[in-house]
């Protein structure tokens, strides 16, 4: 797992440009010479140069989303020669990384906020604590913190609309704060739901797969494909 270092700082601007991000201090006006951090579409033009440079690996060995990179490996021995491919491309566009946000020959870590391991993709542990651990909303303000954790979450928890569905009801009251027994449950519910939340891996190849359709009498949602296993793992695509 790989962070490069300043970011945008490592994409220069055409000479051109930049006078289109110049800043004005009190010494006399300056103009930046590489991709500032404020500018609009500084993420997408970095993801699309990522997604240039690593186009052959991408899927392959590597897996990248702006400026967090994960090398991955089948095999330990392979794993050498897999970040020998990394670097000589980071090395050919002359882009840096971070030292100390770097882990290397690791079976797993947090990527992106979740947990990816040789098995598959988990919920960070820190995002299901944070829930767990916190008592009852006693305002609205709390409330909307809850709902916002369990957003996180959502593609770990089957059902996840219809799970919140009294907390999102009494939050359509704006005026009133009613925490009744409908949310209590619900809150008790997931709590326990968390505890054993399922592990995402890619389907089998030639496996059969079960089409589940998470709808509900008040809620509908988009088609999803899985199939839960004996250990708990659920496939997705």
């Amino acid at each position: 797992m790989m962070d490069a270092s300043q970011g945008y700082h490592q994409i220069m601007l055409a000479p051109e440009d930049r006078k289109k991000v110049s800043f004005i201090t009190y010494e006399g006006t300056f103009c930046y010479v590489a991709i500032p951090f404020s500018l609009k579409n500084a993420g997408a033009t970095y993801q699309r140069l990522v997604d240039k440079i690593f186009c052959p690996q991408i899927g392959r060995n590597v897996e990248v989303y702006v400026d967090d990179m994960l090398v991955k490996s089948k095999k330990a021995a392979d794993h050498v020669k897999d970040l020998e491919e990394t670097f000589s491309v980071l090395r050919k566009y002359k882009l840096k990384l971070n030292p100390a946000k770097c882990t290397f020959g690791v079976q797993g870590g947090c990527f992106l906020g979740f947990m990816v391991t040789q098995k598959g993709i988990e919920a960070n542990p820190l995002k299901i604590k944070a829930i767990i651990n916190m008592k009852a909303p006693t305002c609205l303000n709390k409330a909307q913190r809850l709902t916002g954790r369990i957003a996180a979450l959502s593609r770990f928890i089957s059902k996840s609309a219809e799970k919140s569905l009294p907390f999102f009801k009494m939050l359509r009251k704006a005026k009133t704060f009613e925490w009744g027994t409908p949310c209590q449950l619900a809150f008790e519910e997931l709590k326990a739901y968390l505890a054993r939340l399922p592990l995402l891996v890619k389907p089998s190849p030639g496996e059969a797969l079960n089409l589940y359709l998470s709808a509900a009498p008040r809620l509908s949602a988009p088609y999803s494909f899985g199939k839960k296993t004996e250990n708990n793992y659920l496939y997705t695509t």
